[in-house]
């Protein structure tokens, strides 16, 4: 039995067990096994990763498809006698299987080609295009903006919505999703939710490949990129000759003679310590985090102050609450920063929005990650199987994890920074009882037992924008417990210092215009700032024509205008809200959806769009 015939045969029991197909990894791990390589001829990156935990998980799900107890060393050996028990023959098996699903090796392959609509990213997308098609492969061209030749605002609201369908339908027929990266789309909020749907479809076997085009491996990108990049090997761009290789790497994953941009290299735990920031320097893109050495890091008072005080307490619980780039994941970078810099702890930043989708589907799976991830991320080897024992529940393996293991391997304390936890709302099965022992951890450190001071060098800090509406028992949830810290929008003053950080001379009356139509958002305010300053833009200019497609903030409005055509109910919401001339009391869970989206704000009980920009944008869309 060939490898290639094994691999569908599995993957194809796998989807029908659980309606998802093998990840790349397990691909990876998969044909490796079969093929007798040692893990670390598998993943020389990481193997003692890819053995306990990626091929733990493989092998569980082989177990449960196969009926049989299936380990590395068995493998061949099960799936064979499982194929000649189905009565399985080979011809049969591959035109049914090349019939129900792909992708598949050998077979024709598809392609989601995502660009940046300037050169020369235009010109490589059809390139790209062209040669797919001449090697027998297929291909879908989408620009990361809506065009349809119009131009300005001119366009139907059902186009776009058209043009929305279009992309999620295609992306789910597709094998491949090319990414053009290159500086302009390294910024782009579309660019970053479409790669938030690619991560959910990786489960079905969507592969993720990037090509940086003018853009080198040491530029410095934002904290959802650089996640969703940092098992994804890439390749670079810098001028026509570089065409050819590329062109002859896609010919070969179009022949299936190699997959050579399967997940490689696990996300690098390097810290960079920054230099001082001066008081005036060059502007900067915003690209969501803003970068610790950044001097157009504004801090907010006394958010700051309180979170470093707070993180110096045994057992200290941190919640950072606030919408999408209001600036939560910066300042828990400075808050770790603070920990390891000036307290000498040990920190690790994990964001629950970069974990496969199949790892929240069990409690005990996410819980072996989380334990997993954060050995790798202090440079632990992984003791899973030591520790974690069938005679107790997830939860109790997790606490022995941290309590004979994590904790007790350095003096100093451990901070966690648990950014985008609001993944795990979407679970509720699996959401009561990981939080309830995040809150477990946090109280017995305060219980003054004799294990207390050991979870007294536990440190936690939680990062939601979610309102947590989900029902959790309010004596286990660590959401009405330690340190609140909800950040506000910057205020005129805030605002100032940052017009005079990008060397601006304006006068009051600049200052409340702008704030009239995006208030004090963080980034919407830098994002102008910066244009203003390259004199890409006046103010003038940007005011006239914010609310459209060809405005500055396009690309911020149509992803948001994306998320609410994706959840139908809270578009009609949002609607309503737009349409009013007076604040609307809307149901709880739309209004705290709307408001942790950062699209509303409370008067009250009632609710008005956040800003101008947002209600003539939407009230003539919704």
């Amino acid at each position: 039995m060939e490898v290639e015939q094994a691999l569908e045969f599995v993957d194809k029991l796998v989807y029908d067990d659980a309606g998802k197909y093998l990840s790349d990894l397990e691909r990876k791990v998969f044909i490796g096994s079969w093929s007798g390589l040692t893990y670390e001829k598998i993943h020389p990156e990481n193997p003692e990763y890819v053995e306990k935990d990626v091929a733990y998980r493989l092998w569980r799900k082989l177990t449960q498809v196969l009926g049989e107890e299936v380990k590395k060393k068995t493998l061949q050996g099960a799936i064979i006698r499982a194929y000649k028990a189905k009565n399985f023959q080979p011809e049969s098996t591959e035109l049914s299987i090349k019939k129900e699903f792909s992708p598949k090796i050998g077979a024709s392959k598809t392609f989601f080609i995502s660009y940046h609509h300037q050169q020369p990213d235009a010109n490589l997308a059809t390139e790209l295009e062209r040669s797919i098609a001449k090697l027998g492969g297929q291909s879908y061209k989408f620009p990361l903006s809506f065009n349809n030749g119009l131009g300005g605002n001119s366009h139907s609201y059902q186009a776009e919505a058209d043009w929305f369908a279009d992309i999620n339908q295609k992306l789910q027929q597709s094998d491949y999703f090319l990414l053009l990266l290159s500086p302009e789309s390294a910024v782009s909020e579309m660019a970053i939710e479409i790669l938030r749907r690619v991560r959910e479809l990786r489960d079905r076997q969507l592969i993720l490949l990037t090509i940086r085009v003018n853009c080198p491996a040491n530029t410095i990108l934002n904290h959802d990129l650089r996640g969703y990049l940092a098992e994804v090997r890439q390749r670079e761009w810098n001028s026509p000759n570089d065409t050819p290789g590329l062109l002859e790497e896609i010919s070969s994953l179009l022949s299936g003679k190699a997959l050579q941009w399967e997940n490689s290299t696990p996300p690098s735990t390097h810290r960079v310590t920054p230099e001082f920031p001066l008081p005036v320097a060059e502007p900067e893109i915003p690209s969501g985090q803003v970068r610790l050495a950044s001097t157009f890091y504004v801090e907010r008072v006394p958010c700051e102050s309180q979170c470093y005080s707070a993180i110096a307490q045994p057992g200290a619980l941190i919640r950072i609450k606030a919408p999408r780039q209001m600036g939560k994941t910066s300042l828990m970078a400075r808050l770790l920063y603070y920990a390891e810099e000036k307290l000498t702890y040990r920190t690790v930043p994990l964001s629950f929005q970069l974990a496969d989708t199949e790892i929240f589907t069990d409690l005990n799976q996410l819980l072996r990650w989380f334990c997993a991830i954060i050995s790798r991320k202090l440079g632990l080897a992984s003791q899973l199987d030591k520790f974690w024992s069938d005679t107790y529940g997830s939860k109790d393996n997790c606490t022995i994890y941290f309590e004979e293991y994590l904790l007790p391997s350095a003096n100093n304390a451990l901070v966690l920074g648990l950014d985008e936890v609001d993944r795990i709302f979407q679970y509720p099965k699996i959401a009561d009882d990981f939080f309830g022992l995040l809150r477990a951890w946090f109280e017995e450190a305060g219980y003054g037992s004799g294990d207390s001071n050991l979870w007294g060098k536990l440190r936690l800090v939680v990062v939601h924008s979610t309102e947590v509406y989900i029902p959790l028992n309010v004596n286990q949830s660590p959401f009405n417990v330690g340190l609140p810290i909800e950040l506000p929008e910057f205020n005129f003053e805030q605002v100032q210092v940052l017009i005079d950080r990008h060397q601006l001379n304006w006068q009051t009356n600049k200052i409340e215009q702008l704030m009239a139509l995006v208030g004090g958002h963080p980034y919407l305010i830098r994002l102008a700032l910066y244009r203003i300053a390259q004199k890409e833009i006046t103010l003038e200019k940007l005011l006239e024509t914010a609310p459209t497609e060809a405005g500055l903030y396009n690309d911020h409005l149509r992803r948001h205008l994306w998320s609410l055509q994706q959840h139908p109910e809270l578009a009609d919401a949002f609607a309503q809200v737009v349409t009013a001339d007076t604040p609307i009391e809307l149901e709880s869970v739309p209004a705290f959806k709307l408001h942790s989206m950062g699209l509303v704000k409370f008067q009250g009980n009632q609710v008005i769009p956040r800003f101008n920009l947002y209600k003539f944008y939407f009230r003539d869309r919704l």
